[in-house]
């Protein structure tokens, strides 16, 4: 889905609109066909979780004083790819999944990393343009001890095949997937501020109301720096050909909405046996309980200690000006 969606012809298109002074609309064009059903299904944003995207983002701003500094203070500079390389290894090390994984370096990923399978191998792909000294541990929680453990823990179930899922009911993993990941992303760091979670969202729903240009121009309010702007509006514009109409990829939401869905439900969610059943929805733990195959499944080095993992949750609560009330009335 994601290659489907992926312009062909970014950097001319960039070098256009950056000569226009910011004011030219886009026209992608894509290897593959984009399925009008696809961008059907992705073209309705939400706004359930708005006042509380813009409340994440507009209280980073106010400690501190742009996103520029922000990236900085939190993200550190960034590193060069040996130690990338050196890093994502003492990680594998410390999940157990040393050989299992390969690992390529890019600098054309629209996101900051991916976890995909490529003739039945385990592959991540790092944007080396986005992978700081601080947040790589984070990057590698998400993709490694979240995606890719759920993944490996998923396939010893009973609902590893789409035929079974199906005759069980079972919901999309979806928000809950990308949500989980996106709390380890932020679980250990010092300030755990949701500033590309809250981003992404808020970016998705004005790309639904506005052409490429104004969006750009609108995130001015919270990203300076212009290369940054370009690529949170690619990432919600994907998919798109003529971007001077209103229009989103909307995908780039599940990660907010995922994320306030499990902090509503922390306190009776177990999140060790959400991780050890795989690709499952929050809401079907209690359900396949009892048909779980528990004997060999994998939990992340960070999940292994419950009352810390639930102080943890907590913190981000606090951090984000995030409440139980307000959670509750909206979920």
């Amino acid at each position: 889905m994601f290659a489907t969606v992926k312009p062909c012809n970014l950097e001319s298109e960039k070098s256009k609109f950056f000569l226009s002074d910011f004011t030219y609309n886009p026209h992608f064009e894509y290897s593959h066909p984009v399925s009008a059903a696809l961008l059907e299904r992705y073209n309705t944003p939400s706004d359930l979780f708005l006042t509380q995207a813009v409340r994440i983002l507009e209280q980073a701003l106010r400690r501190y004083g742009s996103y520029e500094k922000f990236e900085l203070a939190t993200g550190g500079s960034l590193l060069p790819k040996n130690r990338i390389k050196g890093y994502v290894k003492k990680y594998m090390e410390k999940e157990g999944c040393v050989g299992e994984i390969t690992v390529h370096l890019s600098e054309e990923l629209l996101s900051r990393a991916s976890m995909t399978m490529m003739h039945t191998r385990s592959v991540l792909t790092i944007n080396v343009s986005t992978a700081r000294e601080f947040w790589l541990e984070g990057m590698l929680r998400h993709e490694i001890g979240t995606h890719y453990l759920r993944g490996v823990n998923n396939a010893q179930q009973p609902w590893a095949n789409l035929p079974t899922r199906r005759s069980l009911g079972l919901r999309p993993p979806n928000p809950t997937e990308e949500g989980l990941a996106s709390l380890h992303s932020v679980l250990q760091r010092s300030d755990p501020t949701l500033w590309r979670a809250a981003l992404l969202y808020y970016t998705v729903l004005r790309a639904g109301r506005l052409a490429f240009a104004p969006l750009f121009q609108e995130l001015r309010r919270f990203v300076q720096d212009p290369d940054t702007r370009w690529a949170y509006c690619v990432r919600a514009k994907r998919g798109q050909r003529d971007t001077a109409q209103p229009g989103c990829f909307s995908k780039d939401q599940v990660y907010l909405d995922g994320i306030l869905r499990l902090l509503r439900h922390r306190d009776s969610i177990d999140f060790q046996l959400l991780m050890s059943l795989g690709k499952v929805s929050y809401e079907d733990i209690d359900r396949l309980r009892g048909l779980a195959v528990m004997e060999r499944t994998r939990l992340p080095h960070f999940l292994r200690d419950r009352g810390r993992y639930a102080r943890q949750l907590h913190r981000i609560m606090e951090v984000n000006q995030l409440s139980d009330a307000e959670l509750q009335e909206l979920i």
